[in-house]
């Protein structure tokens, strides 16, 4: 397996299952990005980990990955959805489950 082949496998092992409330905490530090339901979330992360900058700002100008909303985490909060989440310190990239996952 390649290190990029790797990389990918680590970070999938390393994905969980969260609610909302339990990411407040990280919210509050300005450490969650999420990540748009069509886009893969693994490998998000890895280009993270990989701290490649071209892709993260190409997606973060597409609106593709974005900083949480206020808004966002008020109503969230009100509804305490369920995300993937994965850990590319400092970061909790986190993702929506669920048919709504566009709000």
């Amino acid at each position: 397996m390649s290190d990029v082949g790797d990389e990918l496998a680590r970070l999938n092992k390393e994905t969980a299952k969260i609610l909302w409330s339990e990411l407040q905490k990280f919210y509050a530090q300005g450490l969650v990005i999420c990540v748009a339901p069509d886009m893969d979330l693994i490998k998000v992360a890895a280009a993270f980990s990989q701290d490649d900058k071209r892709s993260v700002e190409t997606w973060l100008e597409a609106a593709m990955i974005f900083h949480v909303k206020d808004e966002d985490a008020i109503r969230w909060l009100e509804q305490d959805p369920v995300f993937w989440a994965v850990v590319v310190a400092p970061w909790v990239l986190v993702q929506k489950i669920g048919e709504n996952a566009v709000e």
